[in-house]
């Protein structure tokens, strides 16, 4: 099982070889890819160095799955040529996941759309991942009429960049800036770039992946995205409104009995998800589950995940690991 990992060495590239080697996953020859200022530099996997090699080394070894992280025109350009090789490409960028060809999946709640005839196939939004992952089991049992979601996002989903700014900011110290306003002690209302309706690419993200993943366009979606300076995970609060009525107790339930989730709500213990307990955990975390009074069958709950792992590289993995298990590769 030859495995590219392309973007090997970016934020969500480093995530990726941790999390395939705690899986275990079953590569034979790990081929590392970046970008071509990186090629003959090291990467660590298991214990080891690997040697990064180029985009056209890298098809030209013909891998059964390539993993991608590296940016949509990097995705665009490239991942067709691995898909022409024979290669598999699960891609985490968001160049495919709106493409009416292609699956966007999630694997605990559609991977079994997937065939031998998919080479492309999308990985979510790290957003859209644990929103959905969480409402899956709610509308296949409520059928969900509205969602109103605000999201409070790590600012590892922008990058090392970020990261360095916000670390300079903590110590005082001028560098270069990955947002327009300092994120240290503030929150910005602005992840990804605003399009003509007033939207961040972020919140349609949210809108349109989620009715997609859980297959119904009826789904009426509305997002706001917010950037804090958090580095964990990503935290979301949620109003869903269903058509049908439903039961606390069992809502609950189901939450507890979906793989993927953990259920942290007690209010008396002051126990509910936080990013700092998420950071570096597989799961996705749900709390402050509580009825919307205001509305009928509507529900309130806060759901946190590391926005790295589920919301990437883990959710990435699993299709890989599906793939695998089914014969798909």
């Amino acid at each position: 099982m030859k495995v590219a990992v392309v973007g090997a060495t970016g934020m969500v590239g480093q995530v990726m070889l941790k999390v395939l080697a705690e899986r275990d996953f079953p590569i034979t020859e790990l081929i590392p890819v970046a970008s071509a200022r990186s090629v003959g530099k090291k990467v660590a996997y298991k214990g080891k160095d690997y040697t990064i090699v180029s985009m056209e080394d890298a098809i030209a070894a013909t891998p059964e799955i390539a993993i991608f992280s590296a940016g949509g025109a990097t995705s665009l350009e490239y991942a067709p040529q691995f898909a022409a090789v024979g290669t598999t490409v699960i891609d985490n960028s968001s160049a495919w996941r709106m493409d009416r060809s292609k699956k966007l999946v999630v694997p605990e709640i559609n991977a079994t759309s997937l065939t031998k005839e998919d080479k492309i196939i999308a990985n979510p939004n790290c957003s859209t991942i644990q929103m959905v992952l969480a409402l899956a089991p709610l509308h296949k049992k409520y059928n969900i009429k509205r969602l109103v979601v605000s999201t409070y996002q790590s600012i590892t989903g922008t990058g090392v960049k970020a990261v360095q700014q916000l670390e300079n900011e903590y110590a005082g110290e001028k560098g270069e800036m990955a947002y327009p306003y300092p994120i240290h002690r503030n929150a910005i209302p602005a992840c990804d770039v605003f399009e003509e309706n007033g939207y961040t690419k972020e919140e349609l993200k949210l809108i349109r992946e989620t009715q997609k993943i859980l297959d119904d366009r009826s789904i009426a979606v509305t997002a706001t995205a917010v950037r804090i300076p958090v580095v964990g995970g990503h935290s979301e609060s949620i109003n869903v409104a269903f058509h049908n009525e439903y039961d606390l107790s069992d809502v609950r339930k189901l939450l507890s009995d979906t793989d993927g989730v953990t259920v942290q709500d007690n209010p008396d213990t002051n126990t509910y998800p936080m990013p700092i307990y998420a950071e570096g955990k597989n799961d996705v975390f749900v709390g402050r589950i509580r009825r919307d009074h205001s509305q009928e069958n509507t529900l309130n709950m806060w759901v946190v995940s590391d926005n790295l792992r589920k919301g990437a590289a883990t959710n990435a993995v699993q299709i890989g690991e599906y793939l695998i298990k089914n014969q798909l590769v």
